[in-house]
Formats: structure tokens, C-alpha cells, sequence
């Protein structure tokens, strides 16, 4: 663990926290702490917005990543560095299945290395898959709590406005793939490299008959599904990282 500052997340070791929810909007961040009891603002570098607060006695980290995989890859490399155990992503996605709505929370499985950060790493042979103690954990959660939510594998790509956007949607939806987004196989790929503990909830904020610009212009002003969904997923992140910490014995 490295006791000085790391470059971009601006935090270091002596934060002494295990946990970290990881959304991508550094505005998730302010309404994520409302959850936290006496959260304390760290550092807002760049994109990476940070708050340290408790969750039942427990310590936890909530920071942004900002837009895609680079820099996903570089928050990832960092809370590594400064002791950080678990990274669950608490993220917005494209629904790619016809009964994944708006508001719906997906737990990844694993992610289709579409993007680019996660090819810098390693051979696509390797998987981008999420930790199996972590996603049971979130799984049994989410039913005994009667989160809607849906369960499978997602696609995690870099771009939106490409001529070809329908058409890769159709192929993956097609192939099986429930949801989209621009970070989940970077966390997975580098968190596993890293030895990390990570997963992966994303809140359906397109639907899948909706475009992508409507949608994520209804989410930032506020459409209540989202919304709900969001903090469904929160809840569901804190809930699965209580879970495991007392598995550990509350240490």
C-alpha cells in the first residue's frame, strides 16, 4: 500500500477503508453520501470525486471514474495502490433486452471486452467476469429485498454516435446481451489482474425500444424510475460490501 498521494484520485493509504462503490458521474457521488453516515469530502481531481463516510460502523469509499474504460483503468490502478479490497460499480447502462425497463438494475456477470482500456491489459482471451462471492452476495440480496433487477452478461464498448450504433445493439442484443455500457469490462479485467474483489450494477436509464439521447436527458432531469433505480442499486452495493465484511468477521 502506498502512503502518498496517487496522482489523479488524489487519496492515499491512510484513509484505512477496504471498500469503494465506483459510479461514473461525480454528481452519483453527492447523492450516493446521502446514504452514508457523516460522509466526508476528500478530493475532486479531474473526474475522480471522492467522499469517505460509514455504512452501518463500516467504512466506505465513493468515487467517480468519470466517462469510459482509461479512466475507469487508471481509478482502479489507484485504489489498488492505497489498500482498497472490493470496487462494485454503481453505474447507468442501455437496456439490450426487452424485459430490462427503466429503473431496472442490472447485476453483470461478465462484460463483452467491446472497449478499448481492457485490450491495453491483456489478450482478449482473458475474461471480463465479475467476483463470484461478491455477485452471489448481490443476487440474494436483490431478491430478499424485491429489487427489480436482472441478472447476465453486458456489453462495455467507447462509443455512441458511430453509424453503426443500431446495428452493433442488434447484434448483441441478438446475441444474448442484456445491457450496455463503457466501463464494466475494465473494472473486471484490471480488478482480477489487480487482485480486486469486483462487480458491477448497472441502472437501466434507456430503455430498449428508447433512444439513447432521450433517455439520458430524461435521467439527468430527474425521471423518477431512474431515479429509484439508483438508489436501489446503491443500497444494493452497501448491503452486498456490509455482507461480506462481516463474513470477514467486522474487521
Amino acid at each position: 500500500m502506498e502512503q502518498t498521494l496517487q496522482a489523479h484520485i488524489q487519496l492515499s493509504a491512510g484513509l484505512d477503508v477496504k471498500y469503494a462503490l465506483l459510479p461514473g458521474d461525480p454528481a452519483r457521488v453527492e447523492r450516493a453520501k446521502l446514504l452514508l453516515d457523516d460522509p466526508v469530502d476528500l478530493a475532486f481531481n479531474r473526474e475522480y470525486k471522492s467522499v469517505l463516510g460509514t455504512y452501518k460502523g463500516m467504512k466506505v469509499l465513493i468515487i467517480s471514474s468519470g466517462i469510459g474504460g482509461p479512466s475507469a483503468a487508471i481509478a482502479v490502478e489507484e485504489l489498488a495502490r492505497i489498500g482498497i479490497e472490493g470496487i462494485i460499480r454503481i453505474g447507468s447502462c442501455g437496456s439490450l433486452h426487452p424485459e430490462a425497463h427503466l429503473g431496472d438494475v442490472i447485476i453483470a456477470t461478465a462484460a463483452v471486452r467491446d472497449d478499448g482500456a481492457s485490450k491495453a491489459y491483456v489478450d482478449l482471451g482473458y475474461p471480463a467476469v465479475a467476483d463470484l462471492d461478491l455477485l452471489t452476495r448481490l443476487k440474494a440480496i436483490a431478491d430478499t429485498q424485491r429489487i427489480p433487477h436482472r441478472i447476465g452478461i453486458v456489453r462495455s464498448h467507447d462509443s455512441f454516435y458511430t453509424a453503426r450504433e443500431a446495428q452493433l445493439t442488434a447484434y448483441w442484443s441478438g446475441n444474448g446481451i442484456i445491457g450496455s455500457d463503457m466501463e464494466t469490462a475494465t473494472l473486471f479485467v484490471v480488478g482480477a489482474l489487480r487482485g480486486l474483489k469486483t462487480a458491477s450494477l448497472l441502472n437501466v436509464v434507456v430503455g430498449p425500444d428508447e433512444g439513447m439521447e432521450e433517455g439520458v436527458r430524461q435521467f439527468v432531469s430527474g425521471e423518477a424510475a431512474t431515479r429509484q433505480g439508483e438508489k436501489n442499486q446503491i443500497k444494493l452495493a452497501l448491503s452486498a460490501f456490509y455482507a461480506w465484511h462481516q463474513a470477514k468477521g467486522g474487521e
